[in-house]
């Protein structure tokens, strides 16, 4: 018996160096030695395509909180499903995404520079990052060192990702299970003042809301008015401004709409049913006052260490959307 608690007790040491090994954590500046231009590299990459397509900063910026809300920042969310295996990518909350052209590129170019080096999670953080400021948003100094998982599963993704039909306890529940608190919840909702939205995600407030062929209360009626218009009874395919009139820059607009019952969310309209929240939703409507491009940048930091992969664990991806 003594041996083997001895025994068990020497795995378990062991155990304990391999993870302590194993999670050095995340830095600024990790590569200043190994790519020191990779920032400019993604920066540049990034800059190129939205140029081009400016509409492409959201889905960066939600690939990236997706990736991270499954598994962690590992860049999982990137990866192509294989015989067998249906990936994250392919879950229905994930099927709108775009701009992964952007992270191959950079991957690409970077791979020219500095191979086998720089990871696809880490260009995705810097890819995120920089969409948002490219679009006049703020800007933070992004932690690096993340490697890449080798799994991505699409169930996973359907149980784990937060939904816009989530009420407070629900959301407040799914992110303090990975580490963000109250005011991250609302401080990352305000990522909803740039992108799109189909219909679907928030037609029931319109025409279901408790199964009886009502509206949300909560909403707007006259808003809602003119969502029907472009929105009507189970449409899946048409898309409207998750932040009308500024669904292009990075802004506090979000922030007034909701205060004004005009979230497009239920999500959205669960930030009044909390007092921390509430009063963060209104702290923001004067532009000249606000947090929240700071504070943006402070959940940003915490979100992109969620999970993390980093020393032997994991991968160095050859290819963002392939395992070696």
């Amino acid at each position: 018996m003594a041996t083997l608690k001895f025994l068990s007790f020497l795995i378990l040491q062991i155990f304990l160096v391999l993870e302590v090994a194993n999670c050095q954590g995340v830095e600024v500046g990790f590569y200043k030695k190994t790519c020191p231009n990779v920032e400019a590299i993604v920066k540049q990459t990034t800059a190129h395509y939205i140029s081009r397509a400016p509409t492409l900063a959201a889905p960066l910026l939600r690939m990236h909180f997706h990736d991270c809300f499954v598994r962690g920042c590992d860049g999982s969310v990137l990866l192509n499903s294989t015989k067998g295996n249906q990936a994250e990518k392919d879950a229905i909350p994930n099927q709108s995404l775009r701009g992964f052209q952007v992270i191959d590129a950079a991957k690409s170019a970077l791979e020219q520079e500095c191979p086998g080096i720089v990871s696809c999670s880490d260009i995705l953080a810097l890819a995120a990052r920089d969409a948002v400021e490219l679009i006049n948003g703020p800007t933070w100094a992004v932690p690096l060192g993340r490697r890449d998982g080798r799994v991505s599963i699409l169930s996973e993704a359907l149980r784990n990702l937060p939904t816009p039909f989530d009420n407070f306890t629900t959301l407040k529940t799914t992110f303090g299970s990975l580490g963000l608190n109250v005011k991250d919840l609302v401080v990352l909702s305000g990522g909803h003042t740039i992108g799109m939205s189909h219909c679907f995600s928030f037609s029931s407030r319109m025409y279901n809301f408790t199964g009886k062929g009502d509206m949300d209360p909560n909403m707007d009626q006259n808003y809602i008015g003119r969502l029907k218009i472009k929105c009507k009874p189970g449409d899946v395919t048409t898309i409207v401004e998750m932040d009308p009139g500024s669904f292009k820059s990075f802004d506090t607009d979000y922030y007034t709409m909701v205060s004004k019952g005009r979230g497009l969310f239920a999500s959205d309209a669960a930030l009044l049913t909390d007092s921390q929240t509430k009063a963060y939703v209104l702290s923001q409507l004067n532009p000249y006052a606000s947090t929240f491009f700071n504070d943006f940048g402070e959940s940003m930091i915490k979100m992109g260490k969620i999970g993390v992969l980093t020393g032997k664990a994991g991968e160095i991806r050859k290819h963002c959307a392939l395992r070696n």
